[in-house]
């Protein structure tokens, strides 16, 4: 109980303190002080213990704060021993820590255990600063950012799956075959430090994913990480937003570029964007991107897994930025991925594109792909010729396209194979009266060697090819193209063509051979003559030295005209047909399809003119018959009329292609050898399109009319239409006008011009 006026005393040392209501008295050297306490005096006691409660809240939450930020720590230790998060290397990353450890979606991020990007062991990666800013919108179900682990080694990480963790064993899951064919092609290499402004795009769209793993942010970041490592990229950061109501999105940032893809789990759709500047191919990279995100439906109760579309994918793969100029010694036109190869697999329109093989030879890169154009056919007619139910009854023509390309220059297809080598094979073999020795210059796939095997005539074909990888690589992958099956009952025969008793393979330097057996400085030939020489080579605008020679070297030209028989014919592929709108042929692209027709003349294949004249606008003039023949053939598979170029060594043997087309097709049924079954082993070459051949068409004469000095048997009309005929006295060996105005005429009218010498002479 308080009493009033009660003493209270205070010992301080040596001093007594009396405190009293009224007064306070001090006694030095007497240790005693005296004071009344009255109960107002417990209440100020009172007011100083609420103070020292103050103190100890401040002090417990300090005390609370200090160990909230030693937890984080903690934490992040913790996981980065797991593998889930990385080590912070600076603010930051502290600061993406805090971000994600104070927001409601922390515990979920330790929940999904997100894998972290990694460093393949030997690569060098420079240290990089980060910056970002997360928008909190309402389509954002969560947000979660991860940073790269500088750690040395993968095998630390035990959270990765098997397939990231042999990235370490193997040295690469790149497709090596791939790499040594391409890798020297424009792409960056980055271990001399030269980044030129340039790299490549890939899109990649796949159908019938299983639902469920395309809404799980876990399994789609594992398999974002697994995919960039097999790529053997360096991912630098990812994040990822898991969407309202369903879907995932997630954008990569690569050392070498990035990496994006959306989700649509409903649909079963994903979509995916994969940019890089680095020195590696992309293209090897769809199979890891089908395995790991191509994942099938799983097969709901009672449904039978049979029933399951397997998912499909379609993808799109393009050169991007500027090489020539920027890479010392880069040639664009060397690229494969820059010539057609690169244009096709551009196109992401194509239902199916399959790389069957991606090679180099001791001459040349070799691709064959499988492609399937839903213009021309569908998947869904596909597995359904598949099914064998009956519905179909020709299943073959239902399949994809088998496209070749050498150097990345497109050289045949599976659909155009017999359009095109029935075209560049019969017309002249048919034209001569008796074809029994043939030389092939090229025509590696074997296809050509096989059309020269189905005439009866034929005693030795010489094909004669510098590259054998590529028939060896035909072989395998394009089997149809060397099927000589349908002949083979035939004496001395074979399923496979060249085995054939008739067939002599020579893989060595066709230019090397005619000049060495058939040259102009030889007096006496090594070999005796052919009466037909095809070459089936590299297309004339092809800017490589060796195309050069083939279309433009005097001698090797020279030797050519000698290595015919006096009524031998040369058959010459030169390229794709001209347009309308094409320049004159010396001034265009094919210039050397223009100097092959100067050094043919030169070398002895010459123009003739009639005894008869022809009439021209009632004036009656000379006619000539030259002893060159193109035509084009629209069907090759090669997107543009593709134009051949014969060379008759005797104008009397041209009499033969003017023949009517019941002609023609008595003639193939008495020279071509007949099939198992009985027919005729032609599926495309028959009389009705000899005939289509035997003029060239409008565009020939219109491009032949542009020249710059142009032949005076033509000039353009005042209103910019076709050329027309006026009289000449100029010598020229190829002569489209004559040949649409007046040829076919002329030997309707009058085949005996051809049959008697006396009616010739050679124009000089």
């Amino acid at each position: 109980m308080c009493r009033k006026s009660q003493p209270s005393a205070i010992v301080f040392g040596d001093s007594l303190v009396d405190i009293t209501p009224s007064v306070i008295m001090t006694r030095h050297g007497t240790s005693t002080v005296k004071k009344e306490i009255e109960c107002n005096d417990v209440m100020e006691r009172r007011s100083s213990l609420q103070f020292t409660i103050q103190f100890i809240a401040i002090t417990i939450v300090l005390s609370a704060a200090a160990a909230f930020f030693a937890g984080c720590i903690a934490r992040v230790v913790i996981l980065h021993q797991f593998g889930v998060m990385p080590l912070l290397r600076n603010n930051n990353d502290m600061a993406a820590v805090i971000y994600s450890a104070g927001s409601r979606f922390a515990s979920r991020t330790m929940a999904l255990q997100l894998p972290a990007p990694t460093i393949i062991p030997g690569k060098d990666v420079p240290f990089t600063t980060y910056a970002s800013k997360i928008f909190q919108v309402e389509g954002s179900a969560s947000s979660h950012t991860l940073h790269l682990d500088r750690r040395s080694s993968l095998v630390e990480a035990s959270f990765y799956s098997p397939t990231i963790k042999s990235v370490v064993d193997n040295s690469s899951l790149f497709d090596d075959e791939f790499i040594d064919s391409h890798i020297g092609f424009g792409h960056n290499d980055d271990s001399g430090g030269l980044h030129l402004p340039a790299g490549q795009h890939l899109l990649v769209d796949i159908k019938d994913v299983d639902s469920t793993f395309l809404n799980s942010e876990e399994r789609l970041a594992h398999a974002l990480v697994e995919l960039i490592n097999e790529s053997k990229l360096t991912l630098l950061s990812y994040h990822c937003h898991s969407l309202v109501p369903n879907g995932v999105s997630c954008a990569g940032v690569l050392l070498e570029s990035h990496v994006a893809f959306h989700t649509w789990p409903s649909e079963g759709v994903i979509t995916m964007d994969l940019f890089t500047c680095g020195g590696n191919p992309l293209i090897p990279v769809l199979s890891s991107i089908q395995k790991l995100f191509g994942i099938p439906h799983s097969p709901m109760e009672g449904e039978d897994e049979h029933d399951i579309p397997e998912p499909t994918m379609i993808w799109s793969h393009k050169l991007r930025g500027f090489r020539e100029g920027f890479a010392p010694g880069y040639d664009d036109a060397h690229n494969p991925l820059s010539n057609d190869l690169g244009r096709v697999l551009g196109k992401l329109d194509f239902d199916m594109k399959n790389r069957i093989v991606s090679s180099r030879t001791a001459f040349q890169t070799v691709d064959v792909y499988e492609l399937m154009d839903p213009k021309s056919r569908t998947i869904g007619s596909y597995q359904k010729s598949l099914s064998n139910d009956g519905e179909l009854s020709h299943p073959e023509q239902f399949g994809p396209d088998r496209m070749l390309f050498l150097d990345g220059v497109l050289q045949s297809t599976l659909y155009g194979d017999a359009p095109y080598h029935e075209s560049i094979v019969h017309p002249a073999m048919i034209t001569h009266p008796n074809p029994k020795r043939v030389a092939i210059i090229g025509g590696g796939e074997g296809a050509t060697l096989r059309e020269v095997l189905k005439h009866s005539t034929v005693e030795e074909a010489v094909m004669i090819e510098i590259d054998e990888g590529v028939v060896q690589m035909s072989k395998e992958h394009l089997p149809q193209w060397q099927d000589c099956s349908s002949i083979s009952h035939h004496e001395d025969a074979a399923d496979w063509c060249l085995d054939d008793a008739r067939a002599s393979v020579l893989f060595e330097d066709a230019i090397a051979y005619f000049n060495t057996n058939f040259g102009p400085t030889q007096q006496k030939y090594q070999e005796k003559p052919f009466d037909i020489i095809i070459m089936d080579a590299l297309d004339p605008n092809y800017d490589v030295d060796f195309v050069v020679e083939l279309y433009t070297s005097d001698a090797y030209i020279q030797s050519l005209y000698n290595g015919l028989t006096s009524d031998g014919i040369l058959v010459v592929q030169v390229g794709m047909a001209p347009r309308v709108n094409s320049p004159a042929d010396e001034a265009g692209p094919f210039v050397n399809r223009s100097m092959m027709k100067e050094k043919l003349a030169k070398a002895g294949f010459k123009r003739v003119m009639f005894t008869s004249m022809c009439r021209l606008s009632n004036n009656l003039r000379p006619c000539y018959c030259s002893s060159i023949q193109m035509y084009d053939e629209a069907h090759s598979g090669f997107g543009d009329p593709w134009s051949t170029l014969l060379a008759f060594k005797d104008v009397k043997t041209k009499e033969n292609w003017h023949r009517s087309a019941a002609e023609v097709e008595l003639q193939l049924r008495k020279r071509i050898l007949s099939s198992k079954s009985g027919g005729s082993p032609l599926r495309y070459f028959d009389g009705a399109t000899m005939k289509s051949y035997q003029l060239p068409s409008s565009a020939f004469e219109t491009v032949y009319c542009r020249q710059e000095d142009a032949p005076t048997d033509c000039v353009k009309s005042r209103r910019g239409g076709s050329a027309v005929l006026i009289e000449t006295n100029k010598t020229v060996t190829y002569d489209p006008v004559t040949e649409r105005h007046f040829s076919d005429n002329l030997f309707s009218r009058d085949k005996s011009l051809l049959s008697s010498i006396n009616g010739l002479k050679v124009s000089i």
